[in-house]
């Protein structure tokens, strides 16, 4: 597996860009940043400007937020401006986000989805071989590219395209459109090899080549019960909050644990957030994290996703620290 680093969610664009360039000198693989608070797309400008060698990755640009013209524009600037190291992820967000965080249309997010990923395409073959475009679809149209606006074939190619991913209509989508998926931190190991992975086989005609599985895991991590405790209340927490949403549902109910999704639903109306913790036993601590000492957590990653992921980012909704983090790497680049 190839080793990604990725930036807390609360860090600044600046932050950002310092926590690559040590990510790169340390020896990652990858450098992945979220859309949170700040804009992926100019967060990650500073990065490739910032960098040499390691690939970057917005996990994700939230693509219901925009629509296809102007993401193959930013995505094609990227692969530019850090010289073909970029890698375009792109997820839907949920409904209210869309809708009324972001103003705009929500309906079908996975047919939607594969047409988004359909016309940025077709805009990239627009622009590579001067081609007319014209792009018609259900949800898109894209029939205009004058020649001062077309900035021509990219000297270093189109950047893949992966797409996030929960349930298995996404996933089909992924599999038929995209050139890697990006899975969920919330993903056990039945859920994937069950659900995933099968939806994703037949879109593709049973092959995976040339197709990159990515997952940010969580780890629970520290260098003393204490911190590891600390951790664990953390982690706790996150897996709370987003298995509150109605949209993961699935994942607990594979392991019999639907009533628990409606449990977490009713505290998050309430904002109780130490209840929601409070409801994350140890047996579904378990199923979606792994815990211990450096070289514990990356024995327990190789063991679940080794033969399944490709690439693997540590989720870690805490401050952890970063020798510690370097250390799992390490262990997990060891054949």
């Amino acid at each position: 597996m190839l080793v990604d680093f990725t930036a807390p969610v609360s860090a600044s664009p600046a932050e950002t860009e310092a926590a690559a360039v040590s990510a790169e000198q340390v020896g990652y693989d990858g450098f992945g940043a979220a859309e949170t608070r700040h804009d992926v797309f100019t967060t990650l400008t500073l990065v490739a400007r910032a960098t040499e060698r390691i690939s970057l990755q917005s996990g994700i640009a939230v693509a219901f937020a925009r629509n296809p013209m102007n993401v193959a524009v930013l995505a094609n600037d990227l692969q530019l401006i850090s010289e073909g190291r970029f890698r375009l992820g792109l997820g839907s967000q949920v409904k209210p986000h869309i809708e009324r965080r972001f103003s705009m249309p929500w309906g079908r997010p996975a047919a939607r989805m594969e047409e988004f990923v359909a016309a940025v395409r077709a805009i990239w073959h627009a622009w590579a071989t001067g081609e007319r475009l014209m792009f018609r679809g259900e949800f898109y149209k894209h029939t205009l590219m004058s020649e001062f606006f077309d900035p021509g074939p990219n000297p270093h190619g189109n950047p893949p395209v992966e797409l996030a991913a929960v349930g298995e209509l996404m996933t089909a989508a992924a599999g038929r459109v995209a050139d890697g998926l990006l899975v969920h931190p919330l993903t056990s190991v039945p859920y994937l090899t069950g659900r995933l992975l099968p939806a994703l086989r037949e879109a593709r005609g049973g092959s995976m080549d040339g197709f990159t599985l990515s997952l940010s895991a969580f780890v629970v991590l520290g260098a003393d019960a204490a911190q590891r405790a600390k951790a664990e209340e953390a982690v706790r927490r996150q897996i709370a909050f987003y298995a509150s949403t109605p949209s993961y549902r699935p994942v607990l109910e594979v392991h019999g644990w639907g009533e628990l999704a409606d449990r977490l639903n009713l505290l998050s109306r309430r904002q109780d957030w130490v209840a929601m913790g409070a409801e994350i036993t140890d047996e579904v601590l378990d199923a979606f994290a792994v815990s211990g000492d450096p070289a514990s957590v990356a024995d327990q990653l190789k063991t679940r996703f080794g033969t399944i992921i490709d690439r693997i980012s540590l989720y870690t909704p805490y401050e952890a620290d970063r020798y510690q983090l370097a250390a799992v790497r390490s262990a997990i680049s060891r054949p």
